[in-house]
């Protein structure tokens, strides 16, 4: 779950890249159909026992995925990566919350904490000059909405997990995610077919592949980690995204570094708990 992190810190930069090459939807669309087909080639024989419930997780499953990585994408052309990491992370004190409501599992009080904690961190990206003015701009607003998906997708996997076979979900996720993504084209504008480049197909099969990775991974390992303890090992995510955002030349205002580092700390102190008295 950690190497998941730092792929994912990797592809906010990829795909901003990507995106010179393809509309938003249909690259998810390509990107998802390749993870689709490369988990489907190695686990041939577990597909032959798929069931119902497998296809029904994963289609709930990819209509987070598809809000989350559509919305998010949609916010890279509009934010630099190492910002879209950091609101991206907003998830995590998100999916305590998320199951309070769901499933009534009462969050600790130190996700409220965290929560307050993340909520300052957003101001500071709001902040356009006016005072820590709740304003934000079109891709912050795709990159917080996305958030919320992110954070719905783990919940969903945290409920699912332990309930279906790890393989026959993933590929239904990934195949759902990929025709979601194309249905979903024509309803946002995207009429015309980017043109087909070896670009265009290194970066769908690369990041298709890394999909492929992060979900089977996540799936797997969300079988005996819980979803508010899977949220906290995420973490890494925008820090990664923040260094390789770096490396690649960009530069965040200070203030927007103050909600970077604001949001990490709600996500490590959203998990902190009072250990249990001795006797």
């Amino acid at each position: 779950m950690v190497g998941v992190t730092m792929i994912w810190g990797l592809t906010f930069l990829t795909v901003q890249h990507a995106l010179a090459y393809s509309s938003p939807l249909f690259f998810v669309g390509c990107r998802f159909a390749a993870a689709a087909l490369a988990v489907g080639l190695v686990s041939r024989g577990a597909l032959r026992g798929i069931t119902w419930r497998d296809i029904r997780a994963g289609a709930v499953i990819a209509v987070c995925i598809v809000a989350g990585y559509g919305l998010q994408t949609m916010g890279l052309q509009h934010v630099a990566s190492s910002e879209s990491g950091f609101l991206t992370a907003l998830y995590v004190p998100l999916v305590p919350l998320l199951q309070w409501v769901f499933w009534r599992r009462k969050p600790h009080v130190m996700c409220l904490v965290g929560v307050v904690c993340a909520f300052a961190g957003m101001l500071c990206f709001a902040d356009g000059g006016q005072g820590l003015a709740l304003s934000f701009s079109v891709g912050q607003t795709l990159t917080l909405v996305a958030a919320v998906a992110f954070a719905l997708e783990i919940s969903a996997i945290g409920h699912f997990a332990s309930r279906v076979n790890v393989r026959c979900v993933t590929v239904a996720q990934l195949a759902f995610t990929a025709l979601f993504a194309f249905a979903l084209r024509p309803l946002i504008g995207e009429h015309d077919t980017p043109a087909l480049s070896w670009e265009l197909a290194a970066f769908a099969g690369g990041l298709g592949c890394a999909s492929a990775l992060i979900q089977m991974a996540m799936n797997w390992a969300q079988k005996t980690v819980d979803a508010s303890r899977a949220a906290i090992i995420y973490a890494g995510e925008p820090i990664w995204a923040g260094l390789f955002g770096r490396l690649a030349g960009e530069r965040l205002p200070g203030l927007a570094l103050l909600g970077g580092a604001l949001i990490v700390l709600a996500i490590l102190v959203s998990e902190l708990r009072r250990p249990p008295p001795t006797r």
